[in-house]
């Protein structure tokens, strides 16, 4: 919006011109958002409090959750709320890409807020029913797949890229469609079941965000796309402002949700922002690396998988507890101590993610 603004004003005074930098607006919507979580958080948190908008706590969990109950939840739209607003602000809203983005992060995040909502009414832990969820994130993962498809332009736009691969793209025809649907709604998923500690699902979004970003601007420069030998999609390097803005609203929520946490994201946050990880890597053509970088989300949704095929052939579990954060709990690791552990090993998998970049 405000890129508008700029270009109307540059006609009178030519340092406007800067705003049309795709890096400057990046810095400014990771700043912008970042000052609205901050701003927002406090309030919101007393908003939710006095309406007793309170975390409900399985019984079957560790016992050392019992304290977070009653803390208040659905501290995702304050996360959704600035990457709006900070993206309406500083993206040119002509381009296609920034709207799709948009669309699929609030959608799926309208998704878990019926979720959150319908648990926090009924007070149980169960929500919206399953097989609601998973029909509605279908819905929008299949629309957004079939738009994307119907408006690619260039074959590298419907191409699967292998990493460390030089110049070794894979044609997929319509079953671009079907990947597409399965990292979006694969990767909602997976995001909202790691998100099961204090700060333990923000920052691996945070540090994913920020990648792609990254993979976003090179992917819609070609000078720098070619020099990389990756697939060049114009106009996709406007998404790194939305990245900018998911990293700065990420920072601003997790300053109220670190350990102990004053505030959850509840599933508001995390279905919307696992959704937009997805298309986001859907559009730069890094759905292979966005496998290793989130490697935590990953690993976190193979131990449900794991621990429920175990139980339901021999009615034994691998671990003492899904996802496997909980494990770790139940061994007797502090909170902390897990979720420190798993940003670590998430900084260690964006950089050997964007190490893909140059290792071809």
């Amino acid at each position: 919006m405000l890129i508008w603004l700029a270009s109307y004003l540059k006609q009178y005074y030519h340092a406007f011109s800067v705003f049309e930098y795709i890096t400057l607006r990046a810095i400014l919507a990771t700043l912008t958002a970042l000052i609205i979580a901050l701003l927002v958080g406090p309030a919101m948190i007393r908003w939710l409090t006095r309406g007793k908008v309170g975390q409900i706590v399985r019984n079957e969990g560790p016992k050392s959750h019992y304290s977070k109950a009653g803390t208040p939840t659905m501290g995702g739209a304050m996360i959704l709320l600035a990457i709006a607003i900070a993206t309406l602000l500083w993206s040119d809203l002509r381009n296609y890409y920034v709207w799709v983005v948009l669309a699929v992060t609030l959608g799926f995040g309208a998704i878990g807020w019926v979720d959150d909502y319908r648990k926090l009414l009924g007070k149980n832990t169960k929500g919206l029913p399953g097989r609601w969820k998973y029909f509605w994130q279908s819905v929008i993962g299949l629309l957004v797949a079939v738009f994307l498809y119907t408006k690619a332009v260039t074959p590298a736009e419907t191409q699967l890229l292998l990493p460390f691969f030089k110049n070794i793209m894979i044609p997929l025809g319509l079953f671009y469609i079907v990947l597409t649907y399965f990292v979006i709604v694969g990767t909602s998923n997976a995001v909202n079941l790691t998100d099961g500690l204090d700060g333990l699902a923000i920052m691996p979004i945070v540090l994913v965000g920020g990648a792609l970003g990254i993979f976003a601007y090179v992917t819609g420069h070609i000078n720098f796309s070619h020099y990389l030998s990756i697939p060049y999609v114009h106009g996709v390097e406007e998404i790194a402002v939305f990245c900018g803005a998911l990293v700065g609203s990420g920072l601003g929520f997790l300053w109220f949700n670190t350990y102990p946490a004053q505030v959850f994201m509840g599933d508001v946050g995390a279905l919307g922002l696992g959704a937009a990880l997805g298309v986001i890597a859907v559009l730069v053509r890094q759905e292979l690396v966005l496998f290793i970088m989130g490697g935590v989300f990953v690993a976190e949704t193979l131990s449900v998988m794991i621990q429920v095929i175990s139980f339901k052939l021999t009615g034994k579990r691998v671990f003492k507890m899904a996802p496997i954060h909980h494990h770790f709990e139940l061994l007797g690791w502090p909170e902390p101590r897990v979720i420190v552990r798993f940003w670590i090993i998430t900084v260690v998998l964006v950089l050997f993610g964007l190490a893909t970049l140059k290792l071809r």
